[in-house]
């Protein structure tokens, strides 16, 4: 049996935030540069990319160079930097400026209060960039659907749509004030949550929406109850191909990120055992 090649040691990048903006009530932009980012892919070729920021815990620091290899190898897990994942908004590779939007909850959580109070010139460590989605310029119309996470990815993918695109877009956010201004070629239906569940206004928006005829490729993603509800629908109601679909839940209601990635392939597998046809034999 051939062995199995070994795995590429995982880089960290490191960077010092240039600035920050409050979009709006509840999102937080972080802008960051620095020589770490010389390496950063020139191009991107997804809009869904994402990064994966590393914070140690209280208390715990690291030796230079960073390392994720060998701190993981040579400390105990609770002493592991801590993952939160987060979409590239955008990428600027003539300034090497990277930006990342951040839904902030006051207190709550560990990657937004930290962007909410950093300061320009404050180191940040990294991984990434990772993603897979970009609109396919092949199909007839697009359907872009998320919640205040999926807002950076939708966003980057209305910008990548070309003049004329057929698209329709659904994006939930908790009131008015938290509508962003989006450089896009198609109109944004913006719906208000007003204290409603999350997902509500999205599941009703798109089971009643009359889809246009010709193939579709969509991009659904937030919170995983409702990206669960607009899967089925899509998948087994209107038969939308597999692959015509990005789906996939970026958090989970009552989880922090380190409980939902800890169960997110065992709910996805279950997910698809439950949404999927069975196989046909030849």
């Amino acid at each position: 049996m051939a062995e199995r090649p070994a795995r590429k040691p995982r880089k960290a990048r490191s960077a010092q935030v240039v600035r920050t903006e409050r979009l709006t009530p509840h999102m937080q932009r972080v802008v960051l540069g620095g020589d770490g980012l010389a390496d950063f892919p020139e191009q991107l070729e997804h809009t869904d990319h994402y990064v994966k920021l590393l914070f140690a815990p209280e208390g715990v620091s690291y030796d230079e160079p960073f390392d994720v290899e060998r701190i993981r190898e040579e400390l105990p897990r609770e002493q592991w930097p801590v993952t939160r994942t987060y979409t590239v908004r955008a990428w600027d590779p003539a300034a090497r400026e990277l930006t990342l939007d951040f839904v902030i909850h006051g207190d709550e959580g560990l990657a937004g209060p930290w962007a909410a109070s950093v300061q320009p010139g404050g180191p940040v460590r990294f991984m990434g960039p990772g993603g897979a989605y970009h609109p396919d310029t092949s199909a007839d119309w697009h359907l872009l659907v998320g919640d205040e996470s999926a807002l950076p990815a939708v966003a980057a993918a209305l910008e990548a749509l070309p003049e004329g695109a057929r698209a329709h877009v659904f994006l939930e956010v908790e009131g008015p004030e938290e509508e962003q201004k989006i450089d896009s070629p198609v109109e944004i239906t913006w719906l208000h949550r007003s204290g409603r569940p999350v997902g509500q206004a999205l599941i009703a928006a798109v089971t009643e929406l009359a889809f246009p005829e010709g193939r579709l490729h969509a991009f659904v993603h937030g919170e995983a109850g409702f990206v669960k509800e607009l899967r089925r629908h899509l998948r087994v109601d209107r038969e939308v191909p597999r692959e015509d679909l990005s789906i996939s839940g970026y958090w989970r209601l009552g989880h922090n990120e380190d409980g939902w990635q800890a169960s997110k392939r065992d709910w996805n597998a279950q997910v698809e055992a439950e949404q999927e046809p069975p196989a046909v034999s030849g």
